[in-house]
């Protein structure tokens, strides 16, 4: 019996870090039990100044372009869908992406008192869709990460 329990325990924690999420630092945290440390442990930056922890170490230029094609093809999928931002508005991205390309976990935070709480919502519906068949454009060997600021604008 205790052996089934442990099995369920690890099936359902391994569903966990299998699902693709886009959502809110706080409730990946508080609601959803996802510690950043975790993810950060299971992804690679994927830039930085250490070649041995930076995932696309002189592919900068590349990355850079990768992620920046990332952001605006979300921005083309949230005004396909009548998304509209109203006002420029600040929000931090962490954005971890497994091997194939694939983005697993897509978490922001939208500076305090700049959104609105219903477009909060339709923002996280919407990349929630975005992120079940969007592909980063470069891939690599390993799961790897990235965290910006971004200013969202129509």
């Amino acid at each position: 019996m205790k052996s089934l329990l442990l099995f369920l325990l690890l099936l359902s924690s391994f569903a966990l870090y299998s699902q693709k999420i886009a959502t809110s630092f706080d409730d990946a945290i508080k609601n959803r039990g996802i510690t950043l440390e975790k993810l950060d442990d299971r992804y690679k930056s994927a830039l930085g100044d250490d070649s041995t922890k930076a995932a696309f170490w002189g592919q900068e230029k590349e990355f850079i372009a990768g992620y920046t094609s990332l952001l605006n093809d979300l921005g083309r999928y949230l005004k396909k869908n009548n998304f509209s931002w109203g006002k420029t508005t600040r929000c931090f991205n962490r954005i971890y992406i497994n091997s194939d390309g694939r983005i697993d976990y897509f978490l922001f935070n939208f500076a305090p008192g700049t959104i609105e709480t219903l477009k909060e919502t339709q923002f996280k519906k919407l990349v929630n869709e975005f992120i079940k068949t969007y592909n980063f454009p470069l891939k690599n060997k390993i799961a790897f990460a990235q965290c910006s600021p971004v200013k969202y604008s129509d």
